[in-house]
């Protein structure tokens, strides 16, 4: 046994932060006998690895871990949030500039919605970024057909359970009555499968477009339809915690994901979304102009 075996970090974390997979994914991966470690296939995902170790996927050795980076994609319709489809429908990464390095979805959008999808090189973000706990909202616009009165949503605003699913409240606005249907904008804040159309179908609501138009403090904004636009490293530093790895400092590839976490479980943002953006004043004022000499 190595010294890694008791030092390092855990595998599978390694090579999501790297971009090869999700964690989960590299679990499956190494199950399934495709990594090796200082030449050695390992079965188990129990392996702590450090930087002298040589990691192979498929034969290929990994790289280390490039600079965290974060990107929001416009997501048609049409397209399966997969990186293959079994029925052979369209993916969204297989429609996915070819400029942009491998890089993994943060949650889903289902075949027919559209809207806001981020996009990280980061699987450890990308597993931070998906969890409940961070508080972000989800945010979108919502086409219903039909006449609708406002009261109808109280059950969603209260929370329910569809089928044995609990959906936690929603944030509902009524927004307008089109022809025959109405236009909402529905906030939720855990991302489940479908949950949207499933809730408004419990009140007999049925969804023809569904939109996301942001995803915790990150904005759709004008971006058309298959487009894909980085956020800038300062946003992502405000937003998250840190600068994109490597540290100017000397820190060690990852601690960004580290500190990234911290940063959204301490931030005020995660306990309330609405939270300004704008930066607190500094203690004190202005100084005061130096005294005139004598």
């Amino acid at each position: 046994m190595t010294q890694s075996d008791f030092s390092g970090e855990r595998i599978a974390k390694i090579l999501a932060r790297a971009g090869v997979a999700s964690r989960r994914q590299a679990e499956k991966m190494i199950a399934e006998g495709r990594v090796d470690v200082n030449g050695r296939t390992i079965d188990s995902p129990a392996l702590n690895v450090g930087q002298t170790d040589l990691i192979t996927v498929d034969g290929k050795p990994v790289q280390a871990a490039e600079p965290t980076r974060l990107w929001k994609y416009h997501k048609p319709v049409g397209l399966v949030t997969s990186d293959r489809d079994e029925k052979g429908r369209a993916t969204v990464f297989a429609n996915l500039p070819g400029s942009l390095p491998r890089v993994m979805s943060v949650g889903r959008l289902d075949i027919n919605s559209e809207g806001l999808l981020l996009l990280t090189n980061d699987g450890a973000l990308k597993r931070r970024l998906e969890l409940p706990s961070t508080g972000w909202v989800r945010r979108y616009r919502v086409r219903v057909n039909g006449a609708v009165d406002d009261a109808v949503f109280d059950p969603l605003r209260k929370g329910l359970t569809v089928e044995g699913t609990r959906y936690q409240p929603m944030d509902i606005r009524f927004d307008r009555q089109q022809g025959a249907n109405a236009w909402l904008t529905i906030g939720i804040r855990e991302g489940k499968n479908r949950e949207v159309r499933r809730a408004l179908a419990a009140v007999n609501l049925v969804v023809n477009r569904l939109i996301r138009v942001s995803y915790g403090p990150f904005q759709l904004g004008e971006i058309k339809s298959g487009q894909v636009e980085e956020i800038r490293a300062k946003v992502l530093y405000d937003q998250l915690g840190s600068h994109m790895a490597p540290e100017p400092h000397g820190e060690e590839p990852g601690k960004i994901s580290r500190k990234i976490s911290r940063k959204i479980s301490r931030s005020p943002r995660a306990a309330n979304p609405a939270h300004s953006l704008r930066r607190k004043p500094k203690r004190g004022g202005p100084k005061k102009p130096p005294a005139k000499p004598s």
